[in-house]
């Protein structure tokens, strides 16, 4: 990390700035991958912007995917045949080309099945892009909040397949977070599927370095997804993306918006709604999506609601960890998949925090405080006594 900085900071050209970034994250690289996630070691491709605008069409309006606060989007066909998303950013000064360019090199280096991948940028004289592979099923906004017509809703399997791989995609960043990449932030807008409704996070912000070693990342929270910690300091943490990520569950489970004007003072803010419901397993059916119509297995709806409720707790501390989250929710992935396979449902929820073997005794009684608020069972009883409880026999 220190390299990466100092080689940024110093008076180095451009390729040995670039050298230097590639031999730092490759050290990183080694150390971490063989125990914890895959990685692609590459340089990220330099386009020309003629090689851009003629994938694009010249930017054809008809190709324009979105806009947002940092350029356009416009789908793109490389010479290969290869579909690419095409973000053009906003004009940026020469003086930052090195910047940019590092920068993008340093993304390029992140993979993970759960992150859309960086193919290249393009880097003329005040034209900044940068080539990502394309989604093409969109974002997961699109499939909750504006679904084409003639398209399904999402069934509950795939809900569940997208809040465990948008998960996983996290807890990938969290194991690089000493690197300066971050991700932008987490909310529908920013989680792409792939085929198969496979999830990906989208939205990295390109790192800027100054003259010290503080690495900026130009973070806005979205009001909705944001902790209420980050709203007062401003610091993106651990805690604050499995916040996000309750919210994102949640929205899953609902099929309502974090934020939604169009809806009364009283229900437009998504969590503050559901807090009261949360803490009453039997009012647990009002969060669930009409467009579902109860095709849905209770067993595993009522545990996703409560790791959501765990994940949305107003304490930083008393939040599961990003990886408690993974093991949750693969978890209840697989014990679907598997019921789908025997026709029955288990009955068991397995938290991942668990220390110990725990007594029928008391099973029995963690089942009954579950029973009567899950929210306050998590809380309460802290994630350091949370492990395997018995939930709702058939």
């Amino acid at each position: 990390m220190g390299c990466v900085l100092s080689c940024l900071n110093g008076s180095t050209t451009m390729e040995e700035s670039e050298e230097r970034t590639l031999i730092a994250l490759g050290s990183t690289t080694d150390r971490r991958a063989r125990s914890e996630s895959p990685i692609a070691i590459k340089r990220a491709k330099a386009f020309s912007f003629r090689e851009l605008a003629a994938a694009t069409k010249n930017f054809r309006s008809r190709l324009l995917l979105g806009r947002g606060g940092f350029g356009s989007v416009y789908k793109g066909q490389l010479k290969n045949g290869q579909d690419v998303a095409v973000k053009v950013l906003e004009k940026i000064s020469q003086q930052e080309d090195q910047e940019f360019v590092t920068g993008v090199e340093m993304l390029s280096l992140l993979y993970h099945p759960n992150l859309v991948t960086l193919i290249g940028y393009c880097c003329e004289r005040d034209q900044r892009l940068i080539v990502y592979e394309y989604m093409p099923l969109g974002s997961l906004e699109n499939h909750l909040f504006d679904r084409p017509l003639g398209r399904e809703p999402l069934d509950w399997n795939t809900r569940m397949k997208i809040a465990s791989g948008v998960a996983k995609g996290l807890e990938y960043l969290e194991i690089w977070r000493d690197l300066p990449v971050m991700f932008g932030e987490l909310r529908s807008s920013n989680i792409l599927l792939d085929e198969g409704y496979h999830p990906k996070l989208s939205y990295f912000g390109i790192p800027k370095f100054g003259n010290s070693s503080h690495v900026s990342t130009g973070l806005v929270g979205t009001y909705g997804y944001c902790a209420p910690e980050y709203a007062v300091t401003g610091n993106l943490t651990p805690e604050c993306k499995v916040y996000g990520l309750g919210v994102v569950l949640l929205e899953l489970i609902s099929g309502r918006k974090a934020i939604d004007k169009s809806r009364s003072p009283e229900t437009c803010h998504l969590v503050k709604w559901a807090q009261p419901i949360l803490k009453d397993i039997s009012e647990y059916h009002r969060l669930v999506d009409p467009l579902l119509h109860g095709s849905y297995p209770v067993e595993w709806l009522n545990q996703a609601i409560v790791i959501a409720a765990m994940c949305l707790h107003e304490k930083a501390d008393r939040r599961p960890t990003i990886r408690e989250v993974v093991s949750a929710l693969t978890y209840i992935e697989s014990q679907q998949k598997q019921c789908n396979r025997r026709g029955r449902h288990p009955c068991s929820f397995f938290y991942p925090s668990l220390v110990r073997k725990e007594s029928g005794l008391e099973k029995e009684r963690k089942k009954g405080e579950f029973e009567r608020g899950s929210t306050g069972y998590g809380a309460d009883s802290g994630k350091q006594v949370v492990g395997y409880i018995e939930m709702l026999e058939i």
